[in-house]
């Protein structure tokens, strides 16, 4: 399994997330919904790193890793979410999910590489 997961619906973004993560020389595996995303942790081993896209209305990013994580299935995985910079109620529940980072969306267009390999770094 990759090291990173990124949980990216959106496939222009995802693409150019993966293309920025690739290289760096990191190894990312992009994931559309939920199902893949849980199909992939029933796999094993967990990721290092998790990112999701909070932005997905589709998609209750921060509940779904707030139920990954009691379920102990992101017990050793560093999470970032990213989420559109006027939607600090998002921000907020990201937080209280558990998630170590949660920066803007364009903050992630920018620095997701370098925000990637910090949180790989503490993983190590």
């Amino acid at each position: 399994m990759a090291r990173v997961l990124a949980l990216v619906p959106d496939l222009l973004f995802g693409s150019r997330l993966q293309g920025s993560l690739s290289a760096a020389g990191v190894e990312i595996e992009l994931l559309a919904g939920e199902a893949p995303l849980r199909a992939r942790l029933a796999e094993g081993p967990a990721p290092a790193v998790l990112i999701v896209d909070l932005s997905d209305s589709a998609l209750d990013g921060a509940g779904l890793v707030g139920s990954l994580r009691e379920a102990g299935l992101l017990a050793d995985t560093r999470m970032v979410g990213f989420y559109p910079h006027v939607d600090t109620g998002t921000r907020e529940r990201a937080g209280r999910a558990g998630f170590d980072l949660v920066v803007p969306r364009s903050r992630m267009a920018r620095e997701g590489a370098q925000l990637v390999t910090g949180l790989l770094d503490r993983v190590r």
